[in-house]
């Protein structure tokens, strides 16, 4: 089983300007081959495959004297896999179309072999040995290593290992947990717990805000609006590491509930139950955008399927088309419709009154347990 890590590392000045180097060299080849596909496409009406941009390194390397002395080829031959990858998810509609990378933004590189921890470094090809912050230690087989700067000037490294385990087996559901997801509170339980949403962007919104008017009043080109531009940067870094902090540690709290090892054979396992919501569509209502996309929910969804993955448990996302609302608990009658302003009504068939959200809960929770039986036609779920 594949498994990342993220470590903080600081390297000296020296070694700054030579990852410099190497960010723009990747980010060259990497515009270079887009634009090169972008006129492939239009003339004949295909793109170019990861073996036709790598055979392009070496007539490259003749013709850019810099190419072929100060870079090191393994990342330039990442950069191809990366693209060809990017386009691969394009076509299969998971992602938009791969854009060019601008020196302003993320930069990143990404190594595939010839990487060796030492200690409390981490030696990198033809830019040595590199301070690394090893918070916790890992177990397996370096896949790949990813060293990037954020925006704020941060430099870290991403460590994709194999630690050789298989994925804990899966066999019948016991407990189910409901988690509803919402804006006051980020997510409530079935089990009665709720959560209240930290909204990182208003904690920090006053700071953000006099920070982008600095930004906004300096001239285009100059280096105080670089400077400027940096200290804006920083303020969305700390946002994001709150928010990530945060998931984090919500999802490992949920996941890791009455949990004690790998699920054993003929032993039921957790069910964690949440319905799927395409946020993309939500934020489209302007008046919500923002603290929608402060709440991160794809993200939390996706934390709590591989950590739920990794422990032996069951992930059920029920789809967001199942009518949980509007459907009777108690005899399963449906409403014809059913306003967001009405938090309460009563069942016309059996004359029971339902709290809107806990009427839900209780719906998606009935989802979950139903699970092992394996008739998800008429409901509509996604394991």
């Amino acid at each position: 089983m594949y498994q990342a890590y993220k470590y903080r590392i600081y390297p000296t000045l020296e070694q700054q300007l030579a990852l410099a180097k190497s960010f723009g060299f990747c980010r060259w080849f990497w515009n270079y081959s887009l634009s090169l596909c972008h006129e492939t496409y239009k003339d004949t009406g295909k793109s170019l495959s990861r073996a036709a941009i790598q055979k392009m390194l070496p007539t490259l390397k003749k013709e850019h004297e810099w190419l072929r002395t100060d870079t090191y080829s393994q990342y330039l031959q990442v950069v191809a896999l990366n693209l060809s990858t990017a386009y691969k998810n394009f076509f299969e509609r998971r992602a938009k179309l791969p854009k060019f990378k601008s020196k302003k933004g993320r930069q990143s590189i990404s190594y595939s072999q010839n990487v060796i921890f030492k200690d409390d470094y981490i030696k990198l090809p033809k830019i040595g040995l590199v301070y690394c912050r090893l918070h916790r230690n890992f177990v397996g087989e370096i896949k790949t290593l990813t060293i990037s700067k954020n925006r704020d000037g941060k430099y870290f490294a991403s460590v994709l290992v194999d630690n050789g385990k298989d994925i804990s087996q899966k066999l019948t559901v016991g407990k189910v947990i409901e988690i509803d997801l919402g804006i006051t509170h980020f997510c409530l339980t079935s089990e009665g717990y709720k959560y209240v949403n930290p909204k990182h962007i208003a904690k920090h919104a006053i700071n953000l805000k006099r920070k982008q008017q600095k930004l906004a009043r300096k001239q285009k080109g100059s280096n105080n609006r670089n400077k400027a531009r940096i200290k804006v940067a920083k303020v969305q870094g700390k946002i994001v590491r709150y928010r990530d902090d945060f998931l984090h540690k919500l999802s490992c709290k949920i996941v890791n509930e009455n949990h004690r090892g790998a699920v054993p054979k003929n032993v039921s396992a957790t069910c964690i139950t949440v319905e799927n919501l395409v946020v993309k569509n939500m934020v489209k209502n302007h008046n919500l955008a923002k603290e929608i996309s402060d709440c991160g929910w794809g993200m939390f969804t996706t934390m709590l399927s591989y950590k739920a993955d990794r422990v032996g448990k069951i992930y059920i996302e029920v789809d967001r088309f199942f009518p949980s609302c509007k459907t009777c608990n108690v005899c399963l009658n449906q409403v014809g419709s059913l306003p967001l302003d009405v938090r309460k009504w009563t069942c016309e068939n059996c004359q029971t009154t339902h709290d809107h959200d806990i009427n839900a809960a209780i719906n998606v929770k009935n989802v979950g347990e139903a699970f092992p039986k394996g008739s998800f036609a008429d409901i509509g779920v996604r394991n």
